[in-house]
């Protein structure tokens, strides 16, 4: 059902994957949008590797939310742990992780409030201002949930 990996010579070990996904910030969320057209955006995310999912915020309604309605089949991506060699300063290596899976909403108010502390543990400096955060905006905002369904990395040098 999903491609392999091309290039197999480039592709990372799922652990390296995994730690990848683990300790970046930030990913990019590609569903299917409006008249036919990706629509690709940046969020900030939580990998739960126990579970096999990834946990992101944002509203209940606009473009994203919508989609997801329409189609929950996406692609996202992370990429990271650049690292320059010594010998070929001009030409970095980089990591790269795409996954495809299907995304949700999340319905249950409890669910989704104790995931979005889980998520700003990750962000906040501290648990007050998580608590701020939480009492300001908690509740307004939705919780999405990605089941992973297929995942792939890789290396490259930007030669």
């Amino acid at each position: 059902m999903f491609r392999p990996m091309r290039r197999k010579a480039k592709e990372i070990s799922p652990e390296a994957a995994r730690q990848l996904l683990a300790k970046e910030r930030r990913g990019v969320l590609a569903v299917n949008g409006d008249d036919g057209y990706p629509y690709a955006l940046p969020v900030n995310y939580r990998y739960c590797e126990e579970e096999n999912k990834i946990y992101f915020h944002g509203a209940p309604v606009g473009h994203k939310a919508e989609a997801l309605k329409k189609d929950d089949k996406v692609c996202f991506t992370v990429y990271g742990n650049e690292r320059i060699p010594e010998e070929e300063a001009w030409a970095p290596y980089m990591q790269s992780v795409v996954i495809f899976g299907r995304c949700r909403q999340l319905e249950d108010r409890e669910e989704t409030l104790r995931l979005v502390r889980i998520l700003a543990e990750k962000y906040y400096p501290n648990d007050a201002l998580i608590d701020e955060e939480i009492d300001s905006s908690g509740k307004a905002v939705q919780m999405f949930e990605l089941t992973i369904e297929h995942m792939t990395g890789k290396q490259i040098q930007e030669k």
